[in-house]
């Protein structure tokens, strides 16, 4: 059964073959928006009988219909049926079959093209809040163990060669200020999705008198896409914009991973995590190796290269809609629970992670401890250029003995986390994708 289908005459074998080529993997996929097409049409529905085209008693049958396949949905009780296109059909199919006419009028003013853009939109905004949600607690997670460790010191680098004294500290919140970011970003993208087109039909509107606004508020979008050829536009680039935040995501996860992966290192030893969260060798008994943080890696780098795949698939494509566009689930239903998955693998490490807190004792860590001793020595009015090429001819010559007196260092950088301040970006953010819902 399809929603563009005219009669019910049996297939020839080419039709079966287009079919299962054209399907692709949307049976599978379109499981995930049921839910949100039945939202969909309710309050289509709703708006149909406000406007006079259909009765309330038919809208009546309608909702109840749609109420008892939301119910099947939730408990796990509603598919899509073999030779059922997708959702959208499966679903019509369902409730005329339940409550009979009615059903059949459920598409009065709709195109599939308006309707699988609005329970894409409804969808990206649920993950939306999903990941923003579990972004939130990883950025909680980093804060406490920012504070928790202000005071532990590790080696700063840059250009892998030692560089200043750090702290466990700033390292954590460094990540941690680094989701404000993606969290803007997330913000950022959920403000183009939470744009209602439902009522622009296949792109160019629809002769009945639909209340576009009315749908709009029934389903909890912040706007609506006025003109009608644009919201199919929107089809890819709202995808986009969700890839391209949830990229931001994958590019601080996967850093952050890379940085475990060289902390736990035997050369290195900075921090621990309890053997059952490290994997062994089959020949190596030694062997503690960090394979979540390798695999995050691995997938953060697949979900950035995402939002490039999103723009090959729509870069080239004229306005209105195009098959193509079907594609668009499969690049990024896969991103969205990778980077799920990554977060949530992350949080749950995180709560057993153990820093080494006495680093910096050895004497192969003196040179970290130059720049304190200029400082001290301009402190005591010693020009800055002749404190540099003093400290500078002791390292050269093998003399520089370090005081390691950090006071200077700690009133300053190392124990300076603006932790408020930077919770307070975080949770204004936040709130801007929170509030939301239906």
């Amino acid at each position: 059964m399809k929603l563009w289908q005219k009669s019910n005459t049996a297939q020839d074998d080419r039709a079966l073959v287009t079919e299962r080529f054209t399907v692709g993997n949307d049976r599978h996929w379109d499981m995930r928006l049921a839910q949100f097409d039945v939202q969909a049409s309710l309050a289509h529905a709703e708006m149909l009988a406000h406007v006079g085209i259909i009765t309330m008693d038919e809208f009546e049958q309608i909702k109840a219909g749609l109420t008892e396949i939301l119910s099947d949905i939730g408990r796990g009780a509603f598919e899509i049926e073999e030779h059922v296109e997708d959702v959208h059909s499966q679903i019509e199919k369902t409730l005329t079959e339940r409550i009979g006419e009615a059903g059949k009028k459920l598409h009065t003013g709709r195109s599939r093209n308006d309707q699988v853009l609005v329970d894409i939109k409804l969808y990206l905004r649920h993950e939306l809040r999903q990941v923003a949600g579990m972004v939130k607690e990883l950025f909680d997670r980093w804060q406490e163990l920012s504070e928790q460790h202000k005071g532990d010191l590790m080696p700063g680098y840059t250009h892998f060669q030692l560089a200043m004294p750090s702290s466990f500290g700033l390292w954590f919140g460094a990540y941690a200020e680094s989701l404000v970011d993606d969290m803007e970003a997330l913000a950022a993208a959920y403000k183009v999705v939470d744009k209602n087109p439902l009522g622009s039909g296949a792109g160019y509107g629809s002769a009945f008198p639909l209340n576009r606004l009315m749908t709009t508020h029934l389903l909890g979008f912040g706007e609506m896409n006025y003109n009608s050829v644009y919201a199919q536009m929107t089809r890819g680039k709202s995808e986009k914009a969700v890839l391209t935040a949830i990229s931001g995501v994958a590019a601080t996860l996967s850093r952050f991973s890379y940085d475990v992966c060289l902390y736990m290192s035997q050369q290195w030893g900075y921090i621990s995590f309890p053997d059952s969260l490290t994997t062994g060798s089959s020949i190596m008994p030694h062997k503690k190796n960090p394979d979540i943080f390798e695999l995050i890696r691995a997938r953060c780098s697949r979900i950035q290269a995402a939002p490039n795949e999103m723009t090959l698939l729509c870069n080239n494509l004229p306005s209105g809609y195009h098959r193509d566009m079907q594609l668009t689930k499969d690049i990024t239903f896969p991103a969205i629970d990778s980077i799920k998955d990554c977060l949530a693998i992350l949080l749950y490490a995180l709560r057993d992670v153990q820093v080494r807190r006495d680093i910096l004792g050895d004497e192969i860590f003196d040179h970290l401890f130059s720049v304190e001793e200029i400082n001290n020595l301009v402190v005591n009015k010693v020009p800055f250029r002749d404190a540099y090429k003093s400290v500078g001819d002791a390292i050269n010559n093998g003399t520089f003995k370090p005081s390691r007196d950090l006071s200077h260092t700690h009133e300053g950088s190392i124990s300076r986390l603006c932790t408020t301040e930077i919770r307070e970006m975080m949770d204004r953010t936040y709130a801007a994708i929170s509030r939301h819902g239906v």
